[in-house]
């Protein structure tokens, strides 16, 4: 018998040069593009609970019961605190949340906030503001924090050409400044920079530069105060549906995490601190 070659279930018609149609070319079924991904508000909290996990299993590894372990992240992580973002905050009357979040959707926000004293700094990133800020951010991208969510986006992202120019090894991330326009492993993108502040644009790819369903902005701030004698380091988070249109109901809306992934988050962010921190400590 004859052998034949298998094909697919649909394969689009050609003209008799070899191409497709113009209306082929851009049909949804054509294998000549690639849709852009679609990320998911899951992904931090995934991140998040991964993150505590590998922190605890390594407390049962050196001996320490599950309890232990828990009481164990419970104390590495007690002076880091979780506060809300005040609605009379900067960062909801700047240019980027309107421009992003059009029609003002509710959104779920919090604040991680850890203050150091200015003996356990590193003098170097005491000289200028700014250098404590880039290694703050550094630290938080770079570190075992981070770790578990780079390597989930390396492996699902990496391999597309288009994200060739993104920070996606540990020592990039360590040494990069973090301009604006820095992409952070196709799910960040450097929108905004001061001295005391840098800004990403999270929750999709950089590549989806419109008005998108999942989105957020996330700030990484580093203040000196002598006066006090100590460091203040912020992790901002806004999650938002930049899609979601205007209420006709009067009703007070709900943000895009329910409250238990809202809970991982916040964990998510006291590890994401503990482990910047490292960068910026002696």
């Amino acid at each position: 018998m004859p052998q034949t070659t298998s094909k697919s279930r649909w394969q689009p018609k050609q003209k008799p040069n070899g191409k497709l149609s113009s209306s082929q070319a851009s049909s949804p079924f054509s294998p000549l593009k690639q849709p852009l991904r679609r990320a998911h508000m899951l992904e931090p909290a995934v991140a998040g609970f991964k993150a505590m996990s590998i922190f605890k299993t390594t407390l049962a590894a050196t001996g320490w019961t599950s309890l232990g372990a828990t009481a164990g992240y419970l104390l590495w992580t007690r002076k880091t605190k979780i506060v809300d973002v005040p609605p009379t905050d900067y960062i909801f009357n700047s240019t980027l949340y309107a421009r992003y979040n059009p029609n003002n959707a509710p959104v779920t926000q919090d604040l991680a906030v850890r203050r150091v004293p200015l003996t356990q700094i590193k003098p170097e990133l005491l000289e200028k503001e700014e250098k404590l800020t880039e290694s703050f951010c550094a630290g938080v991208w770079s570190g075992l924090g981070f770790a578990y969510q780079r390597r989930f986006l390396e492996k699902k992202y990496r391999s597309d050409p288009v994200t060739a120019d993104h920070l996606w090894d540990t020592k990039d991330l360590e040494a990069s400044t973090y301009e604006k326009g820095t992409k952070i492993t196709d799910h960040f993108e450097v929108v905004s920079k001061t001295p005391n502040s840098i800004i990403v644009r999270c929750g999709d790819s950089p590549r989806v530069t419109d008005v998108r369903e999942n989105d957020g902005l996330f700030e990484m701030t580093a203040e000196i105060k002598k006066e006090e004698g100590v460091a203040e380091f912020g992790l901002k988070s806004v999650f938002y549906n930049g899609l979601a249109q205007p209420d006709q109901t009067g009703k007070p809306g709900s943000g895009p995490m329910s409250n238990w992934i809202q809970w991982l988050h916040q964990q998510y962010d006291k590890v994401l601190m503990e482990t910047a921190l490292k960068n910026v400590t002696k």
